[in-house]
């Protein structure tokens, strides 16, 4: 097999010690040395050709561009650049795959935190703290090149047999539930009264000897954390926005897959604040608007449930501040996936395939590799911030909540509950109920701001018809093609009903 070559990159005198204990430990391993081959420019004999050019050629040579940056930017050539950056470009252009690794540091050149920041756009970068640091992130990242390659296969998580469980220690109630849910949610085809082994069969989660695959006991167990203890999601409010105590809730989830999502999004949803409107008419139902889309909540639970490492010893955590959700995953993305990929449509690499298709067919996981964009199209629909992705030794997804006050919708102040108690009297607003009120027949976006004299069309947007919206207040005339020109918004029976209760 030719050797795959890595090109490691950094400013030479910071990274002196680094650069030369990487590609010796990249020779001398066991295993690495089987596979790769490391090149560093002083290693290289002299020559007469500029250094530029044989650092450049080298990029051009290799397979893998490593990339150490930290505090120093290094000698720049005529146009301002650093080799380091040179080095680096020359890579994207010529879509090598890179690894970076950052020092973490107080004090970084300005330079050097602007390459960062271009690097942390488009590849996956682990940070380190010192050289050990720095040789298991390069060892882990080598190897799941390897894996993603295909030129080791190891079994993911789910698939492995690492207990010995047996079809006793499944619940045959959750099988059944399973079952029933997923044929009326995505038609299933196996009948409510097929056996426990037929099912696992089918859902690849029994070898051909009976032996139960991990993914069985997560997703069907009696109880699961008897064999996987760290599988529980941990659950905390915190009081500002800070991780301090005293805590007002802290709780820790047992049980399965489904279990764990379902009591996760509870305990997030009923301590969000949550704004009550007025009844209307002849309907009982009292509309609310909690701070943050449920939907998108449980998204990135059932994310973080799925795709996290099974294999490490922490667990999910759920972490409720004042300003914010933070929601930590223990793991990292797979290969190739970047962050700026996760805000759009994507390929699908669950990291535990045979825990994802059991979710999707009861309907916690919808279309592969949509599950992050629909987080940032909800929360954005809402009116919120732009939900951020971060990856260093967790993965995190944080939503930011309103602020407590100004971000009340408008047309939606009533009775307020949740973290804060106490209540608010109110009732639609008045350009609400214009809105409505004009609205009786379809009028377009353009025609509805005129009305009410707006000019500002984001503003008017997030302000008005994204509430009302979601409120099923108002509703498009042509649903399927929401950015149609021929688009007109016509209130809804729900609309009606609070026109006459306002008056």
């Amino acid at each position: 097999m030719t050797p795959i070559r890595i090109f490691i990159s950094s400013v030479q005198r910071e990274f002196a010690e680094e650069r030369t204990m990487l590609s010796s430990y990249i020779r001398g391993d066991a295993l690495l040395g089987k596979f790769f081959e490391a090149f560093v420019f002083e290693e290289s004999p002299a020559q007469s050709t500029s250094a530029q050019a044989v650092y450049l050629e080298q990029v051009e040579r290799a397979d893998i561009y490593l990339g150490i940056f930290g505090c120093e930017y290094g000698n720049v050539d005529s146009c301002g650049i650093s080799p380091t950056e040179r080095e680096y470009d020359k890579a994207a252009e010529l879509n090598k795959t890179r690894l970076v690794f950052i020092r973490k540091t107080s004090k970084r050149d300005l330079r050097e935190t602007a390459l960062i920041a271009k690097a942390e756009k488009e590849v996956v970068r682990k940070s380190f703290t010192d050289i050990n640091e720095l040789r298991t992130a390069v060892y882990a990242a080598l190897i799941r090149y390897l894996e993603h390659k295909e030129i080791i296969r190891i079994f993911p998580f789910d698939a492995s047999k690492d207990t010995d469980a047996t079809l006793a220690d499944l619940d045959e109630e959750k099988i059944r539930d399973f079952i029933y849910a997923a044929r009326h949610k995505r038609n299933f085809p196996l009948a409510v009264g097929t056996s426990p082994e037929k099912l696992l069969t089918h859902l690849d989660l029994i070898d051909d000897d009976g032996r139960i695959k991990n993914a069985a006991i997560l997703l069907f167990g009696k109880k699961p954390q008897k064999y996987f203890i760290t599988s529980e999601v941990k659950c905390i409010q915190f009081f500002g926005n800070k991780v301090e105590k005293p805590l007002p809730a802290y709780q820790i989830y047992k049980g399965d897959v489904f279990e764990l999502v379902d009591q996760a999004t509870s305990f997030v949803m009923s301590r969000l604040n949550n704004w009550t409107g007025t009844r209307g008419g002849d309907n009982a139902s009292v509309p609310t608007r909690p701070e943050l889309p449920m939907e998108a909540v449980q998204e990135a639970i059932v994310n973080a449930v799925c795709h996290r490492d099974y294999r490490s010893n922490g667990s999910v955590q759920v972490m409720l501040f004042r300003n914010r959700l933070e929601i930590w995953n223990p793991g990292v993305l797979p290969f190739g996936l970047t962050i700026a990929k996760l805000y759009e449509d994507h390929k699908s690499i669950p990291a535990n395939p045979l825990l994802a298709e059991p979710m999707y067919y009861k309907g916690y996981i919808e279309k592969a590799g949509t599950g992050t964009g629909d987080i940032v199209e909800k929360c954005r629909a809402y009116g919120l911030p732009m939900p951020q992705y971060q990856q260093d030794e967790d993965f995190r997804v944080v939503l930011y909540r309103p602020e407590i006050e100004e971000n009340v919708p408008d047309h939606f102040k009533g009775t307020q509950s949740g973290t804060q108690s106490g209540t608010q009297s109110g009732t639609q607003s008045e350009q609400a109920i214009m809105i409505l009120e004009f609205c009786r027949e379809p009028k377009q976006v353009g025609e509805i701001r005129e009305k009410l004299g707006y000019t500002n069309r984001t503003k008017f947007r997030q302000r008005y018809m994204v509430p009302l919206l979601s409120e099923g207040l108002l509703e498009m005339t042509i649903p399927g093609k929401p950015t149609s020109s021929q688009q007109k918004y016509k209130t809804t029976v729900k609309g009606l009903q609070v026109i006459e209760s306002s008056n």
